[in-house]
């Protein structure tokens, strides 16, 4: 916002500010590495916030199924999924600092070629730069479940997000939501139940099974010992 005081002050100016915020930006505090992994890889793997559409096979040189992943945190599973599925091309965005050095050091020490990352608001990278029908899957995994009631209203899982991620994807791409929260999964499958041009891939039921792509993590390991769930629902883009 710069110069004004407010964001009333800032639209009288006609200074256009995104209500639709997805995650609050978090700077953190960068270890070397990290800081070292942003100088050394973000000139090929890091993608600049440009108010225009990308063509996602000039930025990977090849066209091959794109899966986008949501606040990938400090980046493991991403790197790991990346690394696992050569024939795909993975995109990251996260707005976490840390988070972004810490995938960009995993990544560049294996050596990828088909990951690229943004450290910037995924509702405005959607609506800018993110061509529609383009994406074979979105992933959303562990969320802030925004616990309370009253703040529910900030949970990224909204009729009007999984609309834009639906335009965003492909006919036949995928939706694939994790969260460790029962009653935030219960929400999901209640937004996207009701959300038109997806169906539910799950046979019984809302949920799903893992599917082996998705990386089991070491905080869900250790929550299933405590005999905590993870609820997992894929939706798939009908029309």
């Amino acid at each position: 916002m710069g110069q004004y005081k407010n964001q009333e002050e800032a639209e009288a100016a006609g200074v256009y500010i995104s209500k639709v915020r997805s995650f609050v930006k978090r700077e953190g505090r960068l270890t070397k590495g990290q800081a070292k992994a942003l100088e050394s890889f973000w000139p090929t793997m890091g993608i600049e916030f440009k108010d225009e559409m990308l063509s996602l096979q000039d930025l990977y040189g090849r066209d091959a199924p794109v899966v986008l992943e949501i606040g990938f945190g400090m980046g493991k599973s991403l790197v790991e999924m990346a690394q696992n599925d050569p024939q795909s091309n993975f995109f990251g965005i996260e707005v976490h600092r840390p988070g972004v050095g810490a995938c960009l050091s995993e990544a560049g020490e294996r050596g990828l070629t088909n990951l690229r990352v943004m450290e910037y608001d995924a509702v405005e990278v959607f609506k800018k730069m993110i061509p529609d029908g383009s994406l074979a899957r979105v992933q959303l995994y562990f969320p802030d479940p925004w616990h309370k009631k009253r703040h529910h209203k900030r949970r990224i899982v909204q009729p009007e997000f999984v609309q834009m991620v639906r335009e965003k994807l492909a006919v036949g791409g995928k939706f694939h939501m994790a969260t460790d929260w029962e009653p935030y999964a219960e929400y999901m499958a209640e937004v996207m139940n009701a959300a038109p041009g997806y169906e539910n891939t799950a046979t019984d039921g809302d949920y799903v099974p893992r599917p082996d792509y998705r990386p089991i993590t070491k905080f869900e390991v250790r929550g299933q010992k405590l005999g905590h769930g993870v609820w997992d629902l894929i939706y798939q883009r009908t029309e």
